[in-house]
């Protein structure tokens, strides 16, 4: 049986991965704190400031990222006074003068957005999930994410007509084409970039936990079995969690010595359930999961 180890450890991201080793994880998934909030437990890093805060962290995240590694950064600029911040967009930019690539930008759209009334706005109902990369050739397996085809598909190809059975060109000029019928027998479709998830209700003593569901999508999409998957703001844990339970290995670093314990609290139930789920053929033969491991390095 493979061995799933995980590690949380407990500080500054930027510090704490100058133990780690160039290339050593196969994904960074991770949600920062976001400027000007958690002022009472990350410091309320301003708007001004962000950039140049985050970039010599993100320059280690390049080091010890694999080559056909994925980044991918959970982040939503704030509104104040009437208007949105621009930090997140200027962050952008200065990743790919870092060396980074922006490959794609998923939408979480949170179906249990938090209600209210704004004079101003509508209530905020989605986050960015930012993709960048190393390389144009990465690691993706489209296939784990796949989705059922829905029940459109039941009458739209009941009967098709002859502009469906080739590649029909659109007829508005804008160079689309489709060819219905390469949607025949098929029963799972590859999703969007948007993702419906919900909030985590049940915050796990955490301020600003994303639903373990979010992790585990893109832990499925750009990795594989026994990769090293990094969290560099862990907080309670979700991302760990998640990676132990799809049986990845993985590191959450936080800078809240009481996130790290909640962390390793959450951990040592997903250890306890695997071992209740272990075949009997683990059990007669004496193999198990060694559990949580700390101060080992990938």
């Amino acid at each position: 049986m493979r061995q799933v180890r995980t590690e949380i450890r407990h500080g500054d991201c930027l510090e704490v991965l100058k133990d780690y080793p160039d290339g050593a994880f196969q994904l960074i998934f991770t949600s920062p704190p976001y400027a000007d909030r958690r002022a009472n437990t990350y410091g309320g890093i301003k708007p001004e400031e962000y950039v140049q805060w985050f970039l010599p962290r993100s320059e280690q995240f390049l080091r010890v990222l694999g080559p056909t590694g994925t980044f991918v950064l959970n982040i939503k600029e704030k509104a104040e006074s009437g208007e949105r911040s621009t930090y997140v967009l200027e962050l952008i930019l200065e990743l790919r003068r870092q060396g980074w690539l922006w490959t794609e930008e998923f939408i979480w759209h949170k179906k249990n957005c938090y209600p209210g009334k704004w004079p101003n706005r509508f209530r905020d109902a989605w986050e960015r999930c930012l993709q960048f990369n190393k390389s144009r050739h990465f690691k993706m397996n489209q296939e784990a994410v796949m989705v059922p085809m829905g029940q459109w598909a039941e009458g739209r190809l009941k009967s098709l007509g002859s502009n469906d059975v080739i590649r029909f060109n659109s007829r508005v000029g804008s160079g689309f084409g489709k060819n219905i019928a390469n949607w025949l027998n098929r029963t799972m479709a590859y999703p969007t970039n948007v993702l419906h998830l919900a909030t985590e209700c049940g915050n796990k003593k955490h301020s600003a936990a994303f639903p373990q569901e979010l992790a585990a999508w893109f832990i499925k999409l750009f990795t594989d079995e026994s990769d090293w998957v990094l969290d560099p703001f862990v907080g309670s844990g979700t991302t760990c969690k998640a990676a132990r339970e799809l049986g990845r290995c993985s590191v959450g670093i936080d800078l809240v010595e009481a996130y790290c314990d909640i962390a390793r609290s959450q951990l040592s139930e997903v250890e306890c359930l695997l071992f209740e789920r272990e075949p009997e053929y683990g059990k007669s033969h004496g193999v198990r999961d060694k559990g949580v491991h700390r101060g080992e390095h990938p």
